[in-house]
């Protein structure tokens, strides 16, 4: 039985108040349509979202390449506006799910039910504070900055600048329900139906000892993380979708970058390892068909 703790009433309370807003934001777009505000929502979608996959994900939590200092900059601040949490903590999260994955030790457990999984850790507090996870990370002065301003930074990024942003064209408050909460609401779904869709749905191409899953549609709403089975089995690659075909914007952004400068490094899991791990998979798979 997984261990709930004690209810934390400030993420509760931000969350309804952020999904009310967001509804708001939908009825904004249809009474007060602009082009402008929905393109900044798609626009601050993408970016606090590769601050996350990009960043928090595949640069921090797993170091499977290097980046330039403007670049973790980036992802750090629009990462702050996912409203996510600081890197620091995001990483040790992360960490500690692939390490006690489907255990309760596990913060996001897919046995603890689908709602837990999805956003109902979100709802307790936290009684680990100590980020032992992450202490290579914790030699780095930026990600320092970003934890301990995490708070103003989110609010500026996620909030304050796409208001500022839509006064250009004369609609800061729908920028504001938007880019900021209809956007941020949007993309905590996206990113919590890692922790439910792909521990639930879809093939296990690569490993069938943990729940992980590959599946195209939670691929397409969070921007490549959706190859969840390959990236359980294979965590220091830097792609998730392997496959040249495989939708993943996250893996297309890093390599394209690599190419001007901006990250090195990149790292791979060699084709033959993918390849036996594929067959050992496709073994294991028709062995349990067979009972």
């Amino acid at each position: 039985m997984q261990d709930r703790g004690e209810l934390d009433w400030t993420n509760i309370i931000f969350m309804a108040v952020a999904h009310l807003l967001a509804g708001l934001g939908v009825w904004w777009l249809i009474a007060h349509f602009s082009p402008w505000t929905l393109a900044l929502g798609l626009l601050w979608f993408a970016l606090c979202g590769l601050g996350i996959t990009g960043g928090y994900h595949r640069l921090f939590a797993h170091p499977t390449y290097q980046a330039a200092a403007w670049l973790r900059l980036a992802y750090l601040l629009f990462g702050a506006g996912a409203v996510q949490n600081s890197a620091l903590k995001w990483s040790n999260d992360h960490r500690i799910h692939h390490a006690k994955v489907d255990r309760d030790e596990d913060p996001y457990n897919i046995n603890a039910g689908f709602f837990w999984a999805h956003l109902g850790w979100v709802l307790y507090k936290d009684a680990d504070h100590e980020l032992k996870r992450i202490r290579d990370l914790q030699a780095d002065p930026l990600m320092r900055w970003q934890h301990r301003y995490y708070v103003p930074l989110a609010i500026a990024f996620g909030g304050l600048l796409p208001l500022a942003i839509g006064l250009i064209w004369g609609d800061p408050f729908g920028a504001l329900l938007v880019a900021g909460f209809l956007r941020l609401v949007l993309q905590y779904h996206a990113t919590f139906a890692i922790n439910s869709l792909a521990h639930s749905l879809g093939a296990q191409p690569y490993d069938s000892s943990t729940s992980a899953r590959d599946h195209f549609l939670t691929a397409l709403v969070t921007l490549g993380e959706g190859y969840h089975n390959f990236h359980h089995r294979f965590q220091n690659d830097y792609r998730n979708g392997v496959r040249a075909w495989h939708f993943d914007p996250t893996k297309w952004l890093i390599w394209a970058l690599s190419r001007v400068g901006a990250t090195s490094g990149l790292k791979r899991a060699p084709a033959q390892r993918i390849r036996e791990a594929r067959a050992a998979s496709a073994l294991v798979h028709a062995a349990a068909a067979e009972r």
